[in-house]
């Protein structure tokens, strides 16, 4: 009696099991299938590299913007196609919708501290790969105002450009304007160039990479110099090198008295080379800039070597005022690109840049000179941990050293020619550092007495 109801029982659980199964592989197919299926809508390409060119002309009470931008980047918008080709006769609806909403809603311009409200779209059109009006402000407007490409004209969507002309009203032509541009997210690289044409007739060019944020196009003295203090900073504290440079200075020397020469040794240098090199005193070569970054390693070298050799480092802002020198071409090249941005200052946003790197410096200092302290007070010996080290500084350095010889290696070098400017710039030089080693002597032989006056007491 027992028996019968338990085959019942395992006989119904087995047919419910069975039943059970089509569910949930149904379930199982339906889940697979909403996860899979975003893989097989088709997505827009990103471009890898945009380029922006824009003409900026204040006249009168408006100010004048040219805009050319690639539809390729404007993988948002659905293009009407013929086959392979842009449908120019439908393009129309499409081109205005990216002039308003894709171009203009990523570019603001502001007069003084005021930002003006959305522009008037004065004309549009389509142009070509081929076409060479952007090179020209004047051929630029007669082009976008002009007549549009022929409907049945043959170009793949990917290769259009997309020509803009906006209109802002503006109080003053002689107003100071700033502009700010958001095309990073149109490319993995994104530019913009900017020619800005003021109605006193001095052309001035600029390039922006990514979001660059608010950039005042003619900066007052003040602004000028806060851009350039904020970079001097940042730049010093991301430059790994200059960063290793200042470790291997500090780690013999751990006090303010003796740090306090070789630093202003160092500063007076970078900023002789850093000046020069930005007023065209330095030698325009290929291969200069590559050479300059191989010395850079080699001054690291030299100095974390000399740490573990020679430990008394007697007169060390010697050889650290002529590295110095080496390190300021270097910072001349990471400003290079920042001196459009200038303005009419240009000694003071060098300055200021200066500024900058020595509140970096300062900082780093700060930091570093208590934690040697305290590593070489409570983990290790002093003498052990200056060799360890400089040890691991040098052997990073060295192999900057070998990459970047390398790299100079691939230049050709050539003598330049001995002329009249060539000698003129050579004496201009000359002067200078005889300049700077009378003062330099005149400041450390100063120094150097207090310092044994101090020592005798």
């Amino acid at each position: 009696m027992l028996v019968g109801p338990r085959r019942s029982l395992a006989s119904d659980h087995t047919v419910k099991v069975a039943r059970s199964r089509p569910n949930v592989a149904a379930w199982l197919l339906l889940v697979a299938a909403v996860a899979l299926w975003p893989l097989t809508v088709p997505a827009h390409d990103i471009p890898s590299d945009v380029t922006i060119r824009t003409f900026l002309k204040p006249d009168g009470n408006r100010a004048l913007l040219l805009v050319r931008a690639p539809l390729a980047a404007m993988n948002e918008l659905e293009w009407p196609a013929r086959g392979p080709f842009l449908d120019l006769e439908r393009a129309e609806p499409v081109l205005r919708e990216a002039a308003t909403r894709w171009v203009a809603d990523r570019i603001d311009l502001y007069e003084e501290e005021r930002r003006l409200g959305p522009p008037r779209v004065v004309a549009f059109v389509a142009a070509l790969p081929s076409d060479t009006s952007f090179d020209d402000f004047d051929r630029a407007r007669n082009h976008v105002t002009g007549e549009p490409l022929p409907p049945d004209t043959e170009v793949a969507t990917a290769q259009v450009l997309l020509d803009v002309l906006f209109e802002y009203p503006i109080e003053n032509d002689r107003s100071r304007l700033s502009i700010d541009t958001r095309f990073e997210s149109t490319g993995l690289r994104s530019t913009t160039t900017l020619r800005l044409l003021p109605p006193s007739g001095a052309e001035r060019a600029f390039q922006f990479h990514g979001d660059p944020g608010v950039v005042a196009l003619d900066p007052r003295w003040f602004q000028a110099a806060w851009r350039f203090v904020v970079d001097g900073f940042f730049h010093i504290l991301g430059g790994v090198d200059h960063l290793l440079f200042l470790l291997c200075l500090v780690i013999p020397f751990r006090r303010i008295g003796a740090l306090v020469p070789i630093v202003t040794s160092f500063t007076i240098a970078h900023s002789i080379t850093l000046i020069a090199s930005a007023y065209d005193l330095a030698p325009g070569a290929l291969w200069f800039p590559p050479l300059v970054e191989m010395l850079i390693a080699v001054s690291i070298v030299y100095m974390a070597l000399e740490n573990i050799i020679s430990p008394a480092l007697r007169r060390r802002w010697i050889i650290t005022f002529g590295f110095g020198l080496v390190h300021g071409f270097g910072f001349s090249f990471a400003l290079r690109d920042s001196l459009q941005f200038a303005g009419n200052h240009l000694l003071t946003s060098l300055l200021s840049f200066n500024v900058g790197v020595e509140i970096g410096q300062l900082v780093v200092l700060v930091l570093a000179v208590p934690a040697l302290d305290l590593l070489f007070r409570y983990g290790v010996a002093e003498r052990v941990g200056t060799i360890v080290m400089s040890a691991l500084v040098a052997h990073t350095a060295w192999h900057w050293t070998t990459e970047r010889g390398a790299v100079l290696a691939r230049y050709r070098f050539e003598w330049p020619v001995w002329d009249a400017a060539l000698l003129a710039a050579v004496l201009q030089w000359l002067m200078v550092a005889v300049a700077l080693a009378g003062a330099a002597w005149l400041v450390f032989g100063v120094y150097g007495a207090r310092a044994a006056r101090r020592s005798a007491v």
